[in-house]
C-alpha cells in the first residue's frame, strides 16, 4: 500500500483530493488540523505520532522533524542500501506529500499584525517535508499547490502513480514555493531590522499574466505582481472595459499614475511613450481636461489619460470626441462609462485614489547581469522652503505655478524642461543630450501661449547660463531649478539681466 501525508493549512479542496488518494489506494498520514477535517469527513488517517513514536512538541512546532518521515521521504528506492535501512529501522516510504505552508504572507498583510504573530506564522516543518520530497522526485510525488489536486489525481486513477515528468514537474514548483515563502520571511525581517543594504537580495512575486509580447512583436513577456501587492498600482487596477493591456500599455499607465499622484486638485496628465505630453488642472475635471488637451492637442492622440476625480458625463464626451487608449480614474459615473464604453477596444480602469499616499516599495530596473534598486522619488516639498537667487522675488501666484511646474518636470524624462502657467503644462521638453534642446522643444510647442504667467522648471542644474538667456529672450518671468552648478552665478546674472524671478530647491529629478 502506497502512503501519502498530508498537512495542509489552506483546506481548500482537501476532502476530495484525500478520499481520491485512499479510493486509489493510499494510506493517509495526517497532522493537527487536517487531521480532524479528514476524520470529521470519515476519512480514515495514521496519526502523525503513531508513524514518528514521538508526541507534537511545543505547541506544535515539531512534529515532523523526525527520521520516520524524512527517511520515508528521502530514501531511493533503486538503492539496495537506502530500502535496507528502512526496513531495518522500520521506517515506511512516503509516496505522496501534499503540504501547503503556514499563512505567512497572510499574517503579515493584516494591519494590526505583531512580530509574534508573524514568528509563529512561520513554518519549519512544512517547507522541510516539501524540500525533502522535491529532493527524492524521482521517487515521491509533492503536492504543493490546490490548482495541481485534480490532475495528480486523474494520473494516479489512470496508471495508479504520477509519471516521472510530472513529479519533476512538481517538484520545480515545490523549490519555488519554499523559494518565494523565504523570500518574504526575509524581506520582513530585514525590513524590521532596518537594514537599507542587505548582504543578498531576496525578491518575489507572482506571475500574474503571460503576454502576447513585449515591447516588440517579437519579444516575449510576461507581467510579475509583487507577492505583497500596492492598492495604488496598475497592477491592482479593475479593468471595466476594453482589450487586455500591452507591455507598453502598463509602462505608459505605470507612468502616468506616477505623475497624477503629485496633484491634489482636479488633474488630467496624458500620457504618450511615457512622456507626458499635457497636464491640465482647474476647478473642474471637465476644465482640467479641457486644459490637458490644448496643451498638446496633437500627441494626446491614443495616449494614456489619468485622471484624479471620478469621470463625469461632460469629461467623458469630450474625451470620446479622440482615440485614447486608456483611462485611469478612480471611477466613472453610469452616464460617462457608457459614453466612453461606446468604443470596443479603449481600456478603462479604476484604481483606488485614497491609497495614493500609502508607503511606496524600492524600485528595481534590470541591467545586463543585475539590476539598481532605489527608492521612488515621492519626496513632498513646499515652495516656500525653495530660496530665491534672483534680484526679482516671485510672487505667491507665481510660487504655486511654480511647483506646479516641478511636480510635472519630475516625471518628464531628463534632461527635462516644462513651461507653464497656472492653468497647465505649455510646452515639455524631454530626453535630450543637452538641457537647451529640451528648453528650445518646449519653447516651440509653448509657442504663442508664452506670457506673463509663464514659467520654466527644470529638473537639474543649468550648467550654462544658456538656458537662462534664452528663457528670458522669449520671454519667461520665473524659474524654479535645483541649482549647485559651479557655475551658478552665470545664470543668475543672466536671470537678472531680464528681470527673471528665479528659485533653487536643492533638489534634482532626474528621471532616466
Amino acid at each position: 500500500m502506497k502512503r501519502a501525508l498530508v498537512s495542509v493549512s489552506d483546506k481548500t479542496g482537501l476532502v476530495p483530493f484525500v478520499q481520491g488518494l485512499v479510493a486509489a489506494g493510499y494510506e493517509i498520514v495526517s497532522t493537527g488540523g487536517t487531521k480532524r477535517v479528514l476524520d470529521d469527513a470519515g476519512v480514515k488517517t495514521i496519526s502523525i505520532e503513531d508513524v514518528t513514536h514521538f508526541p507534537e512538541i511545543l505547541d506544535g512546532r515539531v512534529k515532523t522533524l523526525n527520521p520516520y518521515v524524512h527517511g520515508g521521504l528521502l530514501a531511493r528506492r533503486d538503492v539496495p542500501e537506502h530500502m535496507a535501512t528502512l526496513e531495518k529501522l522500520v521506517i515506511t516510504p512516503i509516496d505522496l506529500v501534499c503540504v501547503n505552508l503556514y499563512p505567512f504572507k497572510e499574517t503579515i498583510e493584516q494591519s494590526d499584525v505583531t512580530l509574534a504573530d508573524a514568528i509563529e506564522n512561520i513554518d519549519i516543518g512544512g517547507p522541510s517535508m516539501v524540500r525533502s520530497a522535491a529532493k527524492n522526485y524521482h521517487d515521491v510525488t509533492v503536492v504543493t499547490d490546490v490548482q495541481d489536486y485534480d490532475a495528480v489525481l486523474d494520473e494516479i486513477k489512470t496508471a495508479g502513480e504520477t509519471t516521472l515528468e510530472t513529479r519533476q514537474r512538481l517538484a520545480a514548483k515545490a523549490f519555488r514555493t519554499t523559494a518565494a515563502y523565504d523570500a518574504l520571511i526575509s524581506q520582513y525581517l530585514t525590513k524590521r531590522e532596518g537594514l537599507a543594504d542587505p548582504e543578498k537580495l531576496t525578491l518575489t512575486y507572482d506571475l500574474k499574466e503571460t503576454m502576447r509580447y513585449g515591447e516588440n512583436s517579437h519579444q516575449q513577456a510576461w507581467l510579475y505582481q509583487d507577492a505583497l501587492p500596492k492598492a495604488y498600482s496598475i497592477l491592482s487596477a479593475t479593468q471595466l472595459h476594453g482589450k487586455k493591456l500591452s507591455y507598453n500599455n502598463i509602462k505608459d499607465a505605470d507612468e502616468a499614475l506616477r505623475c497624477i499622484r503629485e496633484f491634489d486638485q482636479p488633474t488630467v496628465v496624458a500620457m504618450k511613450h511615457m512622456n507626458s505630453c499635457g497636464i491640465g488642472q482647474g476647478t473642474s475635471l471637465e476644465q482640467a481636461w479641457d486644459r490637458a488637451y490644448e496643451a498638446d492637442s496633437v500627441s494626446i492622440f491614443g495616449g494614456v489619460i489619468a485622471l484624479n476625480r471620478p469621470v463625469d458625463l461632460a469629461t467623458a464626451e469630450k474625451m470620446h470626441k479622440i482615440f485614447l487608449e486608456i483611462v485611469i480614474a478612480p471611477s466613472f459615473d453610469p452616464d460617462a462609462y457608457e459614453v466612453l464604453a461606446k468604443k470596443k477596444n479603449i481600456r478603462l480602469l479604476t484604481v483606488d485614489f485614497t491609497k495614493k499616499d500609502e508607503r511606496t516599495r524600492r524600485e528595481v530596473v534590470s541591467v545586463m547581469g543585475g539590476l539598481l534598486m532605489q527608492d521612488q522619488d515621492t519626496l513632498a516639498e513646499d515652495a516656500h522652503d525653495w530660496k530665491c537667487v534672483t534680484e526679482v522675488q516671485p510672487t505667491e501666484e507665481q510660487l504655486q505655478t511654480l511647483m506646479f511646474a516641478w511636480k510635472a518636470v519630475k516625471h518628464a524624462k531628463s534632461n527635462a524642461i516644462v513651461l507653464a502657467n497656472d492653468e497647465r503644462t505649455l510646452g515639455v521638453g524631454e530626453g535630450q543630450p543637452n538641457r537647451i534642446d529640451s528648453l528650445k522643444i518646449a519653447t516651440k510647442h509653448a509657442g504663442d501661449d508664452i506670457d506673463d504667467r509663464t514659467v520654466m522648471a527644470s529638473d537639474a542644474f543649468f550648467p550654462f547660463g544658456d538656458c537662462v538667456e534664452f528663457a528670458g529672450q522669449h520671454g519667461i518671468k520665473a524659474i524654479v531649478q535645483p541649482g549647485g552648478s559651479i557655475r551658478d552665478q552665470e545664470s543668475i546674472d543672466m536671470a537678472n539681466k531680464y528681470g527673471i524671478a528665479m528659485v533653487t530647491t536643492g533638489v534634482r529629478h532626474f528621471r532616466h
